[in-house]
Order: structure tokens, then sequence, then C-alpha cells
């Protein structure tokens, strides 16, 4: 296998983009991508394009990046389309490898697009229900039989509500609801609620209440009941879970790419509209738009490209899918990690900083514990030392993570890979990691029962060619 290098890494200011198509947001990335690698679109020699919502909302079902990337002058070359949650950019980023580690081609591009917001917000939160096991939803209701919230949980979330209430802020400029738009909102969740009564079945859709509310994806109630029971289990506390969220929200603050960028203290994070206990609306990951991308080289075409300062080298590129717990009792994170360590000749204390997958603070806590940061059980303790923030021992998702960052399905792997590179390059700005020579990417997506369908872990490094 050759070694591989990353030559390029660009990404869009993540958010609403309601009136731009996929194609349009590809070009926003992909040409500059090129540009700073010093590329034509007929230097490419294949692609991988990450997409996940285009066929659940605009019936764009197949052939998406072919669709996507002719009006940009990109066609004839490999053009392979992938589906695998949120984890489908990373995973563009490990096959655009592969075909470099392989020998089958010299220069390859990554590529994630999504447009997730939608005026039918009912249609935006049940097409979050197809990353999971949709055929046997059953079981993923039976896998998570506790999701009801036991008394004691009643109680602390009675009391927190309690503690809070009259703090939150009220949303500024906040308009009235119409008749009109009452209605079409009426119209548009019964028209969801039938599509996925013909498909899943109407008793199942009944069910589904079990799961959550039509106001939030249903991985936030898996994630919800998964903090909830590392809470009984290690005495980890909503108020870590602000610490994290906070923090997030203050490096987002630094990246001009991030969907949010405005500072909210642990208080305010404790006193935000709860989605689901223990997690409130600043724990969460944004509904939004995005695009990302990364070009990719042997070192050969490196050094015959004059590239050599930028080219961050690829350590380990892991790609994995869940497996049932009982089987060895091991997260998918801790066995990915531990495959990708292995790869690079390194061990989490070499990593100098992180990109995880925090859909929610929770997220980012759990994968503290599995990437080995911290031991099992002190994610929460961990983040209280300011050892994830800037400036601490480890920094942990310096972008701002899918929390404040922002969380487009498709792109949100790769938008990790473009944090990774801009910071082992030093050009991260005010939110630059001191020593960064080492970085990590995680990437989970979908899940099966409570553990992540598929995953990926890059470990890069910073440029050394000459």
């Amino acid at each position: 296998m050759r070694d591989v290098y990353v030559v390029a890494a660009h990404t869009i200011k993540f958010g609403k983009y309601l009136e731009k198509t996929i194609s349009e947001l590809c070009a926003m990335t992909v040409l500059p991508c090129l540009g700073e690698a010093r590329l034509d679109k007929k230097d490419i020699q294949a692609l991988w394009f990450s997409n996940s919502a285009w066929g659940e909302y605009k019936r764009q079902v197949c052939i998406r990046g072919q669709v996507a990337l002719r009006p940009l002058g990109i066609d004839a070359i490999p053009i392979t389309n992938l589906e695998n949650a949120c984890a489908g950019g990373s995973t563009a980023f490990h096959h655009a490898w592969l075909g470099i580690a392989s020998g089958m081609y010299d220069i390859t591009m990554a590529l994630g697009a999504e447009k997730i917001y939608d005026r039918n917000q009912s249609l935006v939160f049940s097409g979050f229900l197809t990353g999971l096991d949709v055929g046997n939803f059953g079981k993923t209701l039976e896998s998570l039989s506790d999701v009801a919230l036991s008394e004691d949980e009643k109680k602390a979330m009675a009391a927190h509500i309690e503690k809070y209430k009259g703090l939150a802020k009220k949303s500024s400029g906040a308009k009235k609801k119409s008749l009109k738009d009452k209605f079409m909102a009426q119209r548009d969740a019964l028209v969801v609620a039938i599509r996925i009564g013909e498909t899943m079945g109407y008793d199942m859709l009944k069910k589904l209440r079990r799961l959550g509310a039509g106001d939030h994806s249903p991985f936030m109630d898996v994630y919800g009941y998964e903090a909830r029971q590392h809470m009984k289990k290690f005495g980890s506390t909503i108020d870590q879970l602000a610490i994290v969220a906070s923090k997030n929200h203050f490096h987002s603050s630094l990246n001009p790419n991030a969907q949010y960028r405005f500072l909210v203290s642990p208080e305010e994070v404790l006193a935000d509209r709860l989605v689901t206990w223990p997690l409130t609306r600043s724990m969460c990951a944004p509904v939004g738009d995005g695009a990302a991308s990364a070009i990719l080289c042997d070192e050969a075409t490196v050094k015959r490209l004059g590239l050599a300062s930028q080219a961050v080298k690829v350590r380990a590129s892991i790609l994995g899918s869940g497996m049932a717990r009982d089987r060895d009792g091991i997260d998918i994170g801790q066995r990915l990690s531990r495959l990708a360590y292995e790869k690079a000749g390194l061990g989490p204390t070499d990593i100098n900083f992180a990109e995880v997958h925090d859909a929610t603070a929770y997220g980012e806590l759990h994968q503290c514990e599995s990437l080995g940061f911290c031991r099992l059980g002190e994610g929460g303790r961990y983040a209280e030392t300011g050892a994830t923030k800037l400036g601490g021992k480890q920094p942990v998702n310096p972008s701002g993570g899918l929390e404040s960052r922002g969380h487009p399905i498709g792109a949100s792997g790769l938008a990790q890979i473009h944090e990774l590179v801009n910071q082992l390059r030093g050009a991260a700005g005010a939110r630059q990691v001191e020593r960064a020579r080492i970085g990590l990417a995680e990437n989970g997506g979908g899940a099966l029962g409570v553990e992540e369908a598929a995953m990926c872990i890059h470990i890069l490094e910073a440029p050394s060619l000459t």
C-alpha cells in the first residue's frame, strides 16, 4: 500500500441554503478545493460522492453524484455514490484514500453535499428514521425498552425544569404563526404520517411516539437514553454535558465556517429548552445544509505537483460497522480506534487534538472514552478539567463540532477532515491548536440498537515532505 496525502480540503459555511441546489452547493466547495491544489477538473481521476437525503426529500435516489457534478464539467471519470448515514463523508474519504493507497489512481477526490433543511420540518425529522433498521423497527423499540424515564429521572427532570424556569432566553424576533402557517404545519405532519404509515404500518406509527416527539430527530432520544445510562452507571451529570456544549459553542465562535457563531455559557445551556432528558437544545446538533471536499494524492504526485509543503499525510484510515454488543462487549469506537492506532503506530496520548462525532454533547463525552483519551466513565470529569478546550491537554472539536459547526449529514465527515488539515498546517487562525502534529477524526453513522451502524476513524499527520 502506498502512502497517501491530502493536498487540499475545503468546506463551505454550514447553514440554511433553501434556494440552493445540491449541484450549486457542490460547486461552492469543489472549485475552491481544486484551486487550493492548483489542479484542473480533468486532473481528478476518480471521485466518491456522499449524500443521504436527496432521495428521501427530492426523489433523486440514484446517480446523485453524476447529476450533481455534470453541471460543473466533471463527468466521464468513475463517480461512486455513497450513502452511509452520518458517516458518509468520512466513508467517501476512506475510499478516495483506498484508491490512491492501492495504486489504482494518483489523484482522487471525496465530496459530500447535503440539503437537510426544509420548510416541512416533519419531513426533515422523519427522514432520520432511515438511519435505523426500518424493517425491524419493533426490535429497535425493544432494545430501548428502558427509554421511558424512571421515577428518579422524572424527579430529576422536574427539579431541573423548576430550577431554570424563566431563565431560558426567548427567541428574538420570533413571529407568531398565522392560521395559514398552522394549517400548513398540520398538513405537512399529516402527509408525513401517511407516508410512514403506508410504508412502515400504522401500528408502527403509533409505537413511534414511544421513541420521541416529532420536533427532533429520533437519534436525540437514543443519545438521551445512552446519556441516562451513563449517568446511572458512572455518576456523570447534566452539568458536565453543559460544559461540553458551552466549550463547543466557544470553539465555533472562532470558526467562520460554523453554522452557530455565538457564545453560550454552561448556565445558558442548562436553561435552554429540553429536547429529551437530559439533553437541552444547546447540546444538540442543528439542522442545516452544507458541502465539503478533499483531494488526495500519492507521494510521487505530491512532489511532481510541488505541493509538499501542504501535503498532510494519512497515517490511518479505518472503516467499520457495528456489531451485536453481546458478541464482545466492546464499543465500536473502542474497536476501530485500536485498529487505527495500530495502523498508525500511535496511541491515544500521541493525538494532539481530535474532531469527534458529537451529534449531542453526550456523543463527545462518550467518544473521548472510547478513543482512550480518558478512562471509561470519566468523560464528564475529563471535560471539567478543561483538557478538551483550546489551550487544554487534548482539544476536542476545535471546529465547534456537529453541535455548533453544524451537521449536514453527508458532508460532516469531510468537514472534520478540513479541520484536521487546517490545524495540521497551522492555518486555523484564532482556534489554532498549539503544536498540532497528529490529529484524529471519528465519524459515526446510523444506529443498530444503541451503537453506530457505521464508523470511520482517520489519523492525519502534519506536512513533513520536502
